[in-house]
C-alpha cells in the first residue's frame, strides 16, 4: 500500500472515530448507554462499545434502603470518567450518571418551583443528607419540620416531598426543605379547618407548648388554648402533670371567635360532669373518706372523688387547735374522714368538716363534769378579765374577775394568782355551742352576803361602821356586808345632813331600806330610823295635840330608854 493510500485509510478511521466518539474522540465526561455483560462478585461488567469493558460497583445501582436489582443484558446509563485507566479499562460510574440525570430534572423543578421527592438517608453536621433520585442534597435541621423533631428515625428511608431552596451545579450543592412543604400544606389545612370550625366540635391535636396556665394544641395549621382548668375535672396544679409536648390528645372546641380566630379547647368536657347529682351523692351530715389535695392558709381541699373536691375551713379542722396553720393538722395526700356541712351545686362548692368526725370535747366535758362539779387545773393564761384554766380534753375554762373572791374586788383578787398555779374551781356553766366553760373560785366557799341577808331583813335597825366618807354620803359595813347611806338620809334635819360630821370607823344606827342583790349592797337610812323612833314616841307618850310639846315627848322617850339601859 502506497503512502497515499495509508494516509487515506487513517483519515477515514479518524472520521469514523469522530462520528462515534464525538469531536476529539473522547467519551470522558459524557453519559452513554451500555449493556451489562455479567455480574462479577460485587461489580457489574458493562460494555459501552469501546475497545474494553468497564466495571461499576453494584452498590451504585442500589437505591435507598434497597439492594441492586440488575442482571446480564440490562441496558443502563453510565458516566465515563476516564477513557482508559492503567489497566486499559474504561472507568465508569452509575452514580454520576444518575446524578447528571437528576440534576437536569432538578433544575427544571427548581425553575418551576415544583416539589421533588427524596429520601433522607444520613446525618451530617447541621442537618441531614437527602437522595433526590441520585443527586445528594442537604436538609438543614431547621427545615425538617415545623416543630423541633427530637427523633427523625421514622422519617429515614421514606420517600417524602421537598422544596428546593438553592442549587449550585458547579459546586454540586443542593439545599432542600421539608418544612416549606409542610407549611404550605398546613396553610391549606388551616383555611379549611377555620372555615368548618364550630363550637362543640371534637378534634385531635398535638400538644405544642405548655405554660403555667395551660397548653397550646396544634389542630393542624391552627393552635387552640387548653386552659389548665379544662384539662380534667379533678384539681391539676400544673398542666405538665397531665400533658407532655408532642402528645396527641382529643379535645372539644369550647369557644371560637372567628374575628380573632382564638380557640378555647377542653378535654374534661368529653367526660361526664362529676358534679351532676352531687347533692344526692353527698348529703349534709354524711361522713366520707377523701384525700387531701391542697393546703392553704385558710383550710385544706379534700378530694371525695376525681373531679369533686370540698374545702375544710381552718375553723372546722380541730375542736381545740385554734389559730394553727392547716399544714400542722393535715398533710398533702393524707386520707381523712370528713363530714359534709353544706353543698352548693351552682357554685360547685362543698363545705366539709374534719372535727365533726371526732368527739366534741365540750360535750364530753359536760358529761363528766356537770354544773356544780369541782375541777382542778393549771392556770394557762391571765388576762384583764379573768383566768384561763386547763381542763381535761385539752380545753380551757375561764374564771371571770367577778368569780374570784366574795369580798375582794376582782382587779385586786387576780393579783394573788400567777401562770402555772394549780387551782380548784367549780363548774358554773358549760355552753357546748359556743365552746365556753365558766368556772368560779369564790363559789368554793359560802356566800357571806347570803348568810348575812338571812339574819336581817328590810326595816331592821342595825349598827354599822363608817368605812369611807364621800360627798354623796357614807359607805359603811354591816355584818361584813357593804352598805351606803345617802347624804339626804343622814338626818331628819337638813342642817345635819352633812357627811363630814362623821369619821371613818365611827359607828351609827340606821334602818335597812333596801337590798341590792346584783351589787351585793345594802341601802340604809338614819333619817328613816329617826322618823320611826318619833312615831313610836308619839304613840307611847302622847301627841302634841294633848298639850305636850314634841320636846317633852322625845325627852320622856329618851329618859325611858336610859332607864332600860
Amino acid at each position: 500500500m502506497t503512502n497515499t493510500a495509508i494516509a487515506q485509510a487513517v483519515d477515514d478511521f479518524a472520521a469514523l472515530l469522530d462520528e462515534t466518539l464525538g469531536v476529539g474522540g473522547s467519551f470522558e465526561g459524557s453519559v452513554i448507554t451500555g449493556t451489562i455483560v455479567e455480574v462479577d462478585g460485587d461489580c457489574a461488567v458493562i460494555d459501552v462499545g469501546l475497545k474494553s469493558e468497564g466495571r461499576v460497583p453494584l452498590k451504585e445501582f442500589a437505591t435507598a434502603g434497597r439492594a441492586a436489582d440488575i442482571k446480564a443484558g440490562d441496558q443502563v446509563d453510565v458516566f465515563v470518567e476516564r477513557y482508559e485507566d492503567r489497566n486499559g479499562e474504561v472507568v465508569l460510574s452509575r452514580e454520576k450518571a444518575k446524578r447528571e440525570e437528576a440534576w437536569t430534572l432538578l433544575e427544571k423543578s427548581f425553575e418551576a418551583q415544583q416539589r421533588v421527592t427524596g429520601v433522607i438517608f444520613g446525618r451530617v453536621k447541621g442537618g441531614f443528607t437527602v437522595d433526590l433520585s441520585g443527586a445528594v442534597a442537604f436538609l438543614p435541621g431547621s427545615q425538617v419540620d415545623i416543630r423541633p423533631v427530637r427523633d427523625i428515625t421514622p422519617l429515614l428511608g421514606t420517600p417524602q416531598p421537598f422544596q428546593i431552596l438553592k442549587m449550585d451545579r458547579s459546586r454540586g450543592n443542593i439545599v432542600v426543605s421539608r418544612r416549606a412543604v409542610l407549611e404550605e400544606t398546613r396553610a391549606e389545612q388551616r383555611s379549611e379547618l377555620i372555615e368548618n370550625l364550630k363550637e362543640g366540635q371534637i378534634l385531635e391535636g398535638v400538644v405544642k407548648n405548655i405554660t403555667d396556665y395551660g397548653a397550646f394544641v396544634d389542630l393542624g395549621g391552627v393552635d387552640g388554648l387548653l386552659h389548665v382548668t379544662d384539662i380534667a375535672w379533678k384539681r391539676i396544679n400544673h398542666p405538665s402533670e397531665a400533658l407532655h409536648i408532642g402528645q396527641t390528645v382529643k379535645v372539644q372546641v369550647i369557644r371560637f371567635n372567628p374575628e380573632t380566630q382564638r380557640i378555647s379547647l377542653g378535654i374534661k368536657q368529653l367526660d361526664a360532669d362529676p358534679w351532676e347529682g352531687v347533692e344526692a351523692k353527698y348529703p349534709v351530715n354524711a361522713k366520707f373518706s377523701g384525700r387531701v389535695t391542697n393546703i392553704t392558709d385558710y383550710g385544706a381541699f379534700v378530694e371525695l372523688e376525681p373531679g369533686v373536691e370540698g374545702l375544710v375551713h381552718v375553723s372546722e379542722m380541730s375542736w381545740t387547735k385554734k389559730n394553727v396553720h392547716p399544714g400542722k393538722i393535715v398533710s398533702t395526700s393524707q386520707e381523712v374522714e370528713v363530714m359534709v356541712l353544706d353543698v352548693d351545686p351552682q357554685k360547685r362548692r362543698i363545705s366539709l368538716g374534719l372535727k365533726q368526725t371526732m368527739n366534741n370535747p365540750w360535750e364530753g366535758f359536760l358529761d363528766r363534769f356537770p354544773q356544780g362539779t369541782l375541777v382542778e387545773g393549771e392556770i394557762k393564761n391571765i388576762t384583764e378579765f379573768g383566768l384561763f384554766i386547763g381542763l381535761p380534753g385539752d380545753i380551757d375554762g375561764m374564771v371571770h374577775l367577778s368569780d374570784l373572791d366574795w369580798a375582794t374586788p376582782g382587779e385586786q383578787a387576780i393579783q394573788n394568782f400567777k401562770k402555772g398555779d394549780v387551782v380548784k374551781a367549780k363548774v358554773l356553766d358549760v355552753d357546748v355551742e359556743k365552746e365556753r366553760i365558766s368556772l368560779g373560785i369564790k363559789q368554793l366557799g359560802a356566800d357571806p352576803y347570803q348568810d348575812a341577808v338571812a339574819s336581817i331583813k328590810k326595816g331592821d335597825v342595825v349598827t354599822c361602821t363608817v368605812t369611807q366618807v364621800t360627798e354623796n354620803g357614807l359607805e359603811v359595813t354591816v355584818e361584813g356586808m357593804t352598805g351606803f347611806i345617802r347624804k339626804s338620809e343622814l338626818s331628819r334635819e337638813r342642817s345635819e345632813q352633812r357627811p363630814e360630821r362623821f369619821a371613818v370607823g365611827e359607828k351609827l344606827d340606821a334602818k335597812i331600806t333596801a337590798f341590792e342583790k346584783a351589787a351585793r349592797k345594802i341601802t340604809l337610812s338614819v333619817k328613816a330610823r329617826e322618823v320611826e323612833e318619833e312615831k313610836q314616841a308619839m304613840a307611847e307618850y302622847g301627841s302634841s295635840d294633848s298639850g305636850a310639846s314634841l320636846g317633852d315627848i322625845l325627852g320622856a322617850a329618851m329618859r325611858k330608854a336610859q332607864e332600860k339601859e
